[in-house]
Order: structure tokens, then sequence, then C-alpha cells
């Protein structure tokens, strides 16, 4: 004769199968979110944000510029402006220190 599960194991097993279903979405929209983001950098990756044309990079002191040859923009990775403006005293060293950048 089979034995019926008690209400405690019952529960103990939706308990496992709800975690093992929990941990399965969570995968699954992490590696959505992953493909998500790559799909977005390849979009806009050296695309001016300006007016989405190709950016060319050029070598200004200790950083690379990305310039855009269609608007004239110019666009600056992080970090890469407190570089330019490191130890000066100009208007850029004190918009930074403005921001608490500098």
């Amino acid at each position: 004769m089979p034995v019926k599960p008690t209400e405690k194991e019952q529960e103990y097993f939706a308990r496992q199968e709800y975690e093992k279903l929990r941990k399965q979405a969570a995968k699954h929209r992490e590696e959505l979110e992953a493909r998500d983001r790559e799909e977005i950098r390849k979009l806009h990756f050296m695309h001016c944000p300006k007016c989405g044309l190709g950016l060319t990079t050029i070598p200004y002191g200790k950083v690379e510029v990305d310039v855009c040859g269609a608007c004239g923009g110019l666009w600056l990775d992080q970090g890469e402006l407190e570089k330019i403006t490191k130890g000066g005293a100009g208007l850029f060293s004190g918009i930074l220190r403005s921001f608490g950048l500098g």
C-alpha cells in the first residue's frame, strides 16, 4: 500500500520546486540582461551620441579623444577630462572642483 506524504513533506517539496524555478528565472533574466547590454553596446559603440555617425579617435596628451567628423562633437571617456585638466588652474579645472571631481 503506497504511503501518502504528510502535509509538511508536501510543503517541503513545494518549497524546493519553487526555489528551483526561482533560480532558473533569475538566471534567465540575467542572461537576457547581458544579451541586451551587448546588443546596445554593439549599436552605440564609437557612434556619436549627438548625430549617430561614427567617431574617430585622436590622441590628445595622455588620452584619446573621440571626435565626430560630421557634427564636430568631442567626446571623452570616464576620467579623461580629469587627466586633461590635471594640475591646471583653468576653466575646466574649476568646473571639476565645483563638482568634487578635481
